[in-house]
């Protein structure tokens, strides 16, 4: 397609979960509800759209060993675009990703930095490993380099302790979170354990990612506050094997990673009936393949969240939180088309007909 090809949408375009329309059209990118006057030969497109799909917590520019170079990085993106995810919130990344913003044929990016951790409390070469007196200004720093968010590493395994533990003392907290928010970015934190949530949502954090240390004296905090989390659930699948792998060097966190995965469903359900909020993410980079955002869409399914909802946590509310429009008048058309109604079976998301990005048909 040329710029100037207008785009015909035709068949149920679902601009809300309850706000379904007949038609859309794309002209110059942008998306109308109104017929342009002396239209010919429009490109049309059938079945059921959606906005397009947020990974809200993946990792582009990231591999298992750090960093990546741009061409993996590129492989990266276009694996998130060919699942429908067209909106995606970079949760750390040691690579400068900045150049994606100038090619209209990858996803859009909302970066968070990259990772502040703990001396020797992460996965090395990902992130910033600091003390406590250098947090706010490491906080300050990301916040200036993102897009409006901050990632943290809450809690990692304590070698001496052998098993998960905090990272950061309140007071710290408290502090660099008051800086990013200042300086008008939200703060979101890794998070597997149960000890540092109280902490961190009470140093006034955003967002919690992967929340499976979420109990029911911790519920009603998070859901006063309106902390949301990102489950990750495509992830936190493959902590069986993580224990395995620990087992001998670390029996307590083995046995802890167990836990956590045996209630994990139980968790994001409570999180849910509790009215938090609970967003799609993959986690994807790093050891986990990107594209997976119809596989965690059908995970919140599995854990007990209604599918209309779980779809939204993709699509109409996830683009709302990060501030981004759906299918609005004059939103950019960044938009995927099914073979059938997603609200019905999510399982459809894994299928998309075609990928339009930025009024283009990409896929």
């Amino acid at each position: 397609m040329s710029d100037h090809t207008v785009l015909h949408v035709k068949g149920r375009i679902l601009a809300g979960p309850d706000e379904v329309r007949d038609e859309l059209w794309v002209v110059g990118g942008r998306i109308t509800y109104d017929r342009p006057a002396g239209v010919r030969d429009p490109v049309t497109v059938t079945g059921w759209a959606l906005p397009g799909l947020v990974d809200a917590h993946c990792h582009v520019g990231l591999g298992t060993e750090g960093p990546v170079d741009a061409d993996v990085a590129e492989k990266q993106a276009l694996t998130e675009r060919e699942a429908g995810a067209l909106l995606l919130r970079d949760a750390g990344s040691p690579s400068d990703t900045h150049w994606i913003d100038d090619r209209a044929d990858l996803p859009r990016i909302i970066r968070a930095g990259r990772h502040i951790a703990r001396t020797r409390r992460y996965i090395r070469d990902f992130a910033h490993e600091i003390e406590p007196d250098q947090l706010v200004a490491h906080v300050a720093q990301e916040a200036r380099r993102g897009d409006g968010w901050v990632k943290l590493v809450g809690d990692w395994i304590d070698r001496g302790a052998g098993d998960l533990a905090p990272c950061w003392p309140p007071e710290s907290l408290a502090a660099a979170i008051a800086e990013a928010h200042r300086l008008g970015a939200r703060v979101t934190a890794h998070c597997f354990a149960e000890n540092s949530l109280r902490d961190l949502v009470e140093s006034g954090i955003d967002c919690i990612e992967h929340a499976t240390g979420l109990t029911q004296d911790l519920i009603p905090l998070f859901a006063e506050r309106g902390v949301a989390i990102v489950p990750t659930l495509v992830n936190i699948a493959t902590f069986p094997q993580l224990a395995d792998g620990g087992e001998t060097k670390y029996p307590r966190w083995s046995a802890h990673m167990r836990r956590l995965h045996e209630r994990r469903y139980d968790t994001v359900r409570d999180a849910y009936d509790a009215g938090i909020p609970v967003y799609v993410g993959t986690d994807a980079g790093g050891s986990l393949a990107h594209g997976l955002v119809a596989a965690e869409v059908a995970e919140l399914v599995t854990a007990g969240i209604p599918p209309v909802d779980a779809l939204s946590a993709t699509s109409w509310a996830a683009r709302a939180w990060l501030g981004r429009p759906g299918l609005a008048e004059g939103a950019p058309a960044d938009l995927v088309v099914y073979e059938a109604d997603p609200r019905t079976d999510v399982r459809v998301l894994a299928a998309p007909r075609r990928v339009v990005l930025r009024g283009h048909i990409v896929e």
